[in-house]
């Protein structure tokens, strides 16, 4: 009796190339004695994942495309509390959740880790108490930005740094006045925007927070503080460059859990996808999901 699996992909995402290569990879797992039933998610989707995932006994769940996909994946494996591990076969424009965990944007060299069977042990943040999030939450006046995407910027520098180059693009930046409170502080600043982060998982954004870890059950959050657009390109730069951003524009502070408000109104951008308005709640759940990893 063969094994089964699920791999849930989305046929849009990144170049388009994963429906192209779902028959190699069905091959794959089916010569290890793995049944891999392939699942396809589009925008209008309407909760069939939900019901196949509840009805079947697999081995784990295997989700191809970008950050976005991933989202909405393990958010049903979470709210369906099913304890099996999650295959990750990268395939967005940022895949930030892959590059956190160092999976490879190789196709075979994806597969063959999800084989091995090794997995670690992965915090994930919940907002409101009801929707989970992965790789980031971020909020400021550029988000919508983030929606119409510059897809080059955003994969050769993640979203932080594209952020940030899209800041200092707009003319008559807005700012707002946050208030970010977390169990031991409290932040009340005049900012341009803030990010919040599992693990230090962003392109040319590894020297910012060199203790960052996924699975300490803490998150990180960076806020920039409203400065002229010379300092935010300098920001940008020193990101770009790899250095310690330990710029007095830029407050950065450690969390189990915060509460978010603002004196406008902000939407925010979670693992790349528009998310709800501010004020939040936000906590990290410590190891709540088994990802395969090298």
């Amino acid at each position: 009796m063969m094994e089964k699996a699920i791999l849930v992909y989305n046929p849009i995402a990144g170049d388009r190339s994963i429906a192209s290569r779902i028959d190699y990879i069905i091959g794959r797992f089916q010569k290890e004695g793995i049944l891999l039933q392939p699942f396809r998610v589009t925008e209008d989707e309407n909760n069939e994942l939900e019901y196949v995932l509840k009805h079947n006994n697999y081995k784990y769940i295997i989700a191809s495309g970008g950050d976005g996909t991933l989202n909405y994946v393990s958010n049903l494996m979470l709210k369906l509390g099913l304890g099996v591990p999650l295959g990750v076969i990268p395939a967005g424009t940022c895949n930030d959740f892959a590059s956190m965990l160092n999976i490879s944007p190789d196709l075979d060299e994806n597969i063959d880790t999800i084989l091995a069977g090794k997995t670690v042990k992965v915090d994930v943040g919940l907002i409101n108490g009801k929707d989970y999030f992965l790789s980031s939450c971020a909020g400021g006046v550029f988000v919508d930005v983030s929606y119409s995407t510059n897809n080059d910027l955003k994969r050769n520098f993640g979203p932080f740094a594209y952020y940030l180059k899209a800041l200092g693009e707009v003319t008559n930046l807005k700012s707002v006045m946050l208030r970010v409170e977390t169990e031991d502080t409290v932040v009340e600043q005049e900012a341009f925007m803030f990010v919040i982060i599992n693990g230090k998982h962003v392109g040319g954004f590894d020297n910012i927070l060199k203790n960052a870890d996924y699975s300490d059950g803490l998150m990180d959050i960076i806020i920039v503080k409203c400065c002229k657009h010379i300092n935010l390109a300098s920001i940008f730069f020193k990101v770009l460059s790899n250095e310690s951003i330990n710029s007095k524009h830029v407050i950065t502070l450690k969390a189990k859990s915060c509460e978010i408000k603002a004196d406008k109104e902000l939407v925010l951008s979670v693992d790349g996808e528009k998310g709800p308005s501010l004020p939040v709640k936000v906590e990290f759940i410590r190891q709540a999901l088994d990802v395969f990893a090298p």
